[in-house]
């Protein structure tokens, strides 16, 4: 590998860097979380990065420049200097255009006496949703197409655009749970989310609107590279994290990473219920009630739980 090339390759898309030559690695000012000093750390041999502050990173220069979304040019460049092969250049997982389905209809425009209407909003008067809360969410059903029998949950980003829907069947079947083929890597209900007071993360759009306050779904178990960026950005003060008790090993790790950067974490420690089921008044006595997490307790539940 010509190093030498390399970095300056690196150096045309990130500006100037600090090469140590006997460590063989070059820092630059990261362009994710754009700190005033430079914490973006690439190792020219195995080109291995990482920024230190927004925890950024991946285990090859090639996942760098997908996260810049750089020219094909450079992964030209790129592929001539580190010997890596255009045909794994390309092999990006593709997702659809995010969109509402077609069949999808408003529940607080819908007919209540309409069979299918009626059976969704009996499904979330159950799950404890009042009408502000179908309205604030824009939440629809499916009486067709694939996802026919679902409950659609929209998140819009900070703009109003549409960034992502989940399904949930309202009809007791084995298949309950359906999803778009999109990226993950969001700020779920971020419309909705003021950064300036806490905020609590939570795993799915029900627990979300369950604790109605600044809550953010993951959509899933993990925090992904947007919204940790996010929260840098806006200096996010204090963090609730509310995951279920199966995804205890995510939650430490991510709240290990957010006392790393300074942010108080208060970890919310749920039994067998989640803050959906709990309702708004109870998670929310709970999450009133939380200590904030020290560096002793963190160590303790990792030693519990590794």
């Amino acid at each position: 590998m010509n190093k030498l090339r390399l970095v300056q390759l690196l150096e045309s898309l990130l500006s100037k860097g600090n090469h140590n030559h006997q460590s063989n690695e070059i820092t630059f000012y990261c362009p994710f979380c754009k700190h005033h000093k430079q914490k973006l750390n690439i190792n020219l041999i195995s080109e291995k990065w990482h920024c230190w502050v927004c925890g950024i990173g991946g285990h090859k220069i090639l996942s760098l420049f997908r996260k810049l979304k750089v020219e094909k040019r450079f992964f030209d460049i790129l592929s001539k200097i580190t010997g890596t092969k255009i045909s794994n250049i390309s092999k990006d997982k593709t997702y659809e255009i995010i969109s509402l389905p077609p069949e999808f209809q408003k529940l607080s425009t819908s007919n209540p006496k309409q069979p299918e209407a009626r059976n969704a909003l009996s499904y979330l008067r159950k799950r404890g949703l009042s009408s502000q809360d179908i309205l604030k969410h824009n939440i629809g059903y499916c009486e067709s197409g694939k996802y026919n029998g679902m409950i659609i949950i929209p998140s819009y980003d900070e703009d109003g655009n549409l960034n992502f829907f989940t399904g949930r069947s309202y009809y007791d079947v084995n298949f309950k749970h359906l999803n778009p083929t999109v990226s993950k890597d969001i700020v779920g209900f971020e419309l909705f989310i003021n950064w300036n007071e806490p905020i609590t993360i939570v795993e799915g759009a029900f627990d979300a609107i369950a604790i109605k306050r600044n809550s953010i779904p993951l959509f899933g178990k993990l925090i992904l590279d947007k919204l940790k960026i996010k929260i840098l950005e806006k200096g996010v003060k204090r963090i609730n994290i509310a995951l279920d008790k199966d995804a205890m090993k995510n939650a430490i790790s991510m709240a290990e990473y957010f006392i790393s950067c300074g942010i108080s974490v208060y970890f919310v420690e749920l039994s067998e219920k989640d803050p959906s089921e709990l309702g708004f008044k109870k998670i929310t006595s709970i999450i009133k009630q939380v200590e904030k997490l020290t560096p002793k307790k963190l160590l303790e539940y990792k030693i519990y739980e590794y």
